[in-house]
């Protein structure tokens, strides 16, 4: 049975206007890219931050993928960098107001995941079991 819609459709995606779309398109692939929200989140929840605490904070990542990551994101007007003019120079980052809107879009992200994580891993142990089977005969 299919879900009841709670909004009137959107407009298929032919209707939309181009530039619009290809936005959709970029951030949609920017905020699919896991550094990028995962840096949104340190900044949202530790504020403003010089780039060795958000390596530190973000297990994993490089400092090369770091580089870029706050430079496109920065490009994009989701954080701001001030450079102080002091030898050696500090740098701090910090989400800016549609940076932080950003975070909140995708904060039903979090919580869809957290409220069906168990049903997802049974689906997945369920699947995997079955293509276990599957690859055996």
């Amino acid at each position: 049975m299919p879900a009841k819609l709670l909004h009137k459709p959107s407009p298929s995606y032919e209707e939309l206007d181009p530039v619009v779309g290809a936005l959709v398109d970029e951030v949609i692939g920017r905020v699919a890219d896991k550094w990028t929200m995962l840096i949104l989140e340190v900044l949202e929840t530790q504020g403003k931050l010089r780039f060795t605490r958000i390596a530190e904070a973000v297990p994993g990542i490089s400092q090369k993928m770091l580089t870029q990551t706050l430079r496109q994101m920065e490009r994009d007007g989701l954080v701001t960098r001030t450079v102080f003019p002091v030898i050696p120079p500090r740098v701090e980052y910090e989400l800016t107001t549609i940076g932080a809107s950003l975070g909140e879009a995708f904060c039903g992200v979090w919580q869809w995941a957290e409220k069906n994580l168990k049903k997802i891993e049974k689906s997945r142990a369920k699947f995997d079991q079955h293509a276990m089977k599957a690859t055996k005969l």
